[in-house]
């Protein structure tokens, strides 16, 4: 009868080492794997509609984000969290809590691309490529070449040159091609509405504004600077100069043939010899505007497009290389008498 208390206090003193040791080793497993921050890597992980939390916890583990699928699933079926399908980020620096409160959130992990202003298709192509939201740019190139896609969007063009809106978006990163050429033609329609003087015009005027508006993207530096841009251009345009429309003569236009239908380096200067190419997107050699455009312009330069300023000029010539400050000029005289300075920074 007196050992029966000694068994007692030791068997009691056994469940306090237990009930700590368990507590101890649900705080761990809780935890995040990553021990510091040295040690924390982060995934993208898809979670496919009707998957089980069983299959999700056992991808964690492998994935080395969490440490036990079989807590993770039992933890999950306590607090009864629904997990949602989608793609998301998640780290070994998260305690489970912190990743099941995101998996049930719903907050998935985008891809977030800054697209310049200016950019060719091509160039876009590239980034796109680079920042892994495609697959390869040429899938991307034959997306925008798509008749399909181009008839949905009404583009009487033969690719999307020009209509993929310079932007920042976030992408899924589950996108195809076709799903981002969408994305960024959506996102052109709505901000090009938004300047009032697009909102009657036909699909055959909105591809005349947007090549020409894709040219003044190339040349102007300066913002208040577009609207006397697109006024030397359209004043070109509206003369006639022995039954012929008078020359853009855009050195922009020519870099787009030598970069990006020749897929040569960017020239440092635009010789008199590449003014001389045979090919219709040069300026230089034939009237009027290109065949198409030859960047994707941004609002600066489809409202300066549509909203030329009301001038005379027929010719602009960079004054300031520094600042791409312009003179602009009235007659071949006086533009020819222009000097060129540029300002040191």
């Amino acid at each position: 009868m007196k050992i029966f208390p000694k068994i007692l206090i030791a068997l009691f003193a056994l469940l306090i080492i237990a009930a700590i040791a368990l507590f101890l080793l649900q705080d761990r497993l809780m935890g995040p794997v990553a021990e510091n921050e040295a040690e924390i890597i982060s995934k993208s992980i898809k979670v496919p509609s009707g998957s089980s939390t069983a299959a999700i916890g056992k991808q964690l583990e492998e994935e080395g984000l969490i440490l036990s699928s079989d807590f993770f699933y039992l933890y999950a079926k306590i607090k009864k969290i629904g997990i949602k399908s989608g793609i998301y980020r998640i780290s070994s620096g998260m305690t489970v809590k912190e990743i099941l409160s995101l998996l049930e959130s719903g907050k998935q992990d985008f891809i977030s691309v800054s697209i310049p202003e200016g950019y060719t298709l091509k160039q876009t192509a590239k980034l796109l490529e680079d920042k892994g939201v495609i697959l390869s740019a040429a899938d991307f190139e034959e997306s925008c070449s798509d008749k399909t896609l181009l008839a949905e969007y009404q583009i009487p063009a033969t690719n999307f040159e020009g209509y993929l809106f310079p932007d920042t978006y976030h992408f899924d990163p589950e996108s195809d091609s076709d799903k981002v050429v969408r994305m960024m033609a959506d996102n052109f329609f709505n901000k090009l509405y938004s300047i009032t003087e697009y909102k009657d015009k036909s699909s055959a005027e909105i591809f005349y504004f947007v090549r020409l508006a894709s040219i003044i993207e190339r040349e102007y530096r300066i913002p208040e600077e577009a609207p006397l841009i697109s006024s030397v251009f359209t004043n070109r345009l509206n003369t006639r100069q022995n039954g012929h429309t008078m020359g853009l003569y855009s050195c922009a236009t020519v870099v787009y043939i030598i970069t990006d239908i020749l897929g040569k380096p960017h020239p440092d200067v635009v010789t008199k010899a590449d003014t001389q190419i045979d090919n219709p997107y040069n300026t230089y050699k034939y009237e009027g505007l290109p065949p198409g455009a030859i960047s994707n312009p941004g609002l600066i330069a489809l409202n300066a497009a549509i909203n030329p300023a009301k001038t005379r000029y027929k010719y602009f010539r960079v004054i300031d290389e520094a600042a791409g400050r312009h003179t602009f000029s009235e007659n071949l005289e006086e533009h020819n008498t222009v000097v060129t300075y540029s300002v040191k920074k």
